[in-house]
């Protein structure tokens, strides 16, 4: 699978409005109304994750979780990255 070049992500970014490029990865943050309620997320994301076997990075403090995407064998953002953003903007709501 190739890697996206940046006008790619950007025209993808177009449609993930609560999504960033940074530091080579697609990145979102969110904040959850509980702790509880976002281990409820994050276990959501790994059971899709899991059955599409592409997995985020996920960073959890407190409140607020953050999800990374690359696609670490290609070495950078993959349209892999840009359908599980996709996917788990579905899964949060």
């Amino acid at each position: 699978m190739a890697v996206l070049t940046d006008d790619q992500i950007s025209d993808a970014l177009a449609e993930l409005s609560d999504w960033e490029h940074a530091d080579g990865a697609l990145r979102r943050s969110h904040k959850f109304p509980t702790f509880l309620d976002g281990i409820d997320a994050v276990r959501r994301v790994a059971e899709h994750a899991e059955a599409q076997d592409h997995h985020p990075d996920i960073d959890i403090r407190w409140r607020t979780v953050t999800f990374a995407l690359v696609t670490h064998s290609e070495g950078g953002i993959t349209e892999k990255d840009v359908q599980m953003a996709r996917d788990i903007d579905g899964i949060l709501g």
